[in-house]
C-alpha cells in the first residue's frame, strides 16, 4: 500500500501545512475493512453453525471452510498472502483449540488470547519509546521512522497508540466475562460487535490524532536533498561559479 502526506499550495504562503491523508488511509494501512470482514465473519459463521448443528466440531469445519474461501480468493486476486493465509490459520488454530477441549466457547479463547497479546505489545511498544502504530504507519506513509526525530510527531503516534490499547482492553473486559459463562451465542454477537465497528472509530481517531501532528518527513524528500546538495558541490563552487571542481583548483 502506498499512501501519501503531501503540503497543500498553503504551505507555499506560509500558512500552516495540514495533512491530506483520509482516514481511509489508516485503515488501508491496517488491513482494510476487507481484512476485519475476513477475520469476523468465520466467528460469525461458527456460532451460527454451532447454533443450527449443537456441534462442536461441525461449527469448526464450517467455519473454516468459510477462511478457507476467503484465503483462495484472495490468492486468486493476488491480494496479500498476509491476509489470505492468517486469517485461515487463525481460525483453524480456534477450531482446533474449540473441538480439542470439546467446549464451543473456546473457540473465540484463541481471539482473546491475541487480542490481549496485541495490548501488552503495543503497551510495551510505548515503554520502549518505538509506539507500534508509528511503526506501522511510518513506512506506509513514507517517512519511515523519521517520526521519531520529530517531538511532537513521535508524541502523536504515542497518543494514537494509546488509542489502540483502550480498544484492546475494551474487547478484553467485554469477552471474558461472557466467556466464563459458555454462551456461545453471545459471545459470538461480541465478536462482531466488537469487530469492524470499534476497529473503523478507532482508525478515524488515530487519523485525527495524525491530522493535527506536524506533517511526516519523506525518506524521498531527504534523498533527494541529499543528491541535490552534493550535486550543488559539484557544480557550484563557494564562489557562485559552475564548476565548483575546477574553481577549487584555480
Amino acid at each position: 500500500m502506498t499512501a501519501h502526506m503531501e503540503r497543500p499550495a498553503s504551505d507555499v504562503d506560509g500558512a500552516e501545512p495540514v495533512p491530506t491523508d483520509s482516514a481511509a488511509t489508516m485503515i488501508a494501512a491496517f488491513g482494510g475493512v476487507r481484512g476485519m470482514i475476513d477475520m469476523t465473519v468465520p466467528g460469525l459463521v461458527f456460532v451460527i453453525a454451532y447454533t443450527i448443528s449443537r456441534s462442536t466440531w461441525a461449527a469448526a469445519i464450517t467455519a473454516g471452510a468459510v477462511a478457507l474461501a476467503f484465503a483462495i480468493v484472495r490468492i486468486v486476486r493476488r491480494e496479500s498472502l498476509q491476509h489470505a493465509l492468517g486469517g485461515f490459520l487463525g481460525v483453524a488454530v480456534a477450531g482446533f483449540v474449540a473441538i480439542k477441549s470439546g467446549k464451543a466457547e473456546n473457540f473465540y479463547s484463541v481471539g482473546m488470547l491475541l487480542t490481549g497479546g496485541y495490548a501488552v505489545a503495543y503497551l510495551i511498544s510505548i515503554l520502549v519509546r518505538w509506539p507500534l502504530i508509528g511503526v506501522v504507519l511510518g513506512p506506509a506513509l513514507g517517512e519511515n521512522f523519521t517520526w521519531r526525530q520529530i517531538p511532537a510527531r513521535y508524541a502523536a503516534y504515542r497518543k494514537a497508540t494509546w488509542v489502540w490499547i483502550v480498544m484492546f482492553v475494551l474487547r478484553i473486559v467485554i469477552q471474558i466475562p461472557i466467556w466464563m459463562t459458555g454462551n456461545v451465542t453471545a459471545l459470538g454477537a461480541a465478536k462482531v460487535a466488537l469487530g469492524v465497528p470499534p476497529f473503523l472509530v478507532v482508525c478515524y481517531i488515530t487519523w485525527l490524532i495524525m491530522s493535527k501532528a506536524p506533517p511526516p518527513v519523506k525518506v524521498a524528500d531527504l534523498e533527494d536533498d541529499i543528491e541535490d546538495g552534493l550535486h550543488d558541490g559539484v557544480e557550484g563552487g563557494p564562489d557562485g561559479s559552475r564548476d565548483g571542481v575546477a574553481g577549487s583548483r584555480d
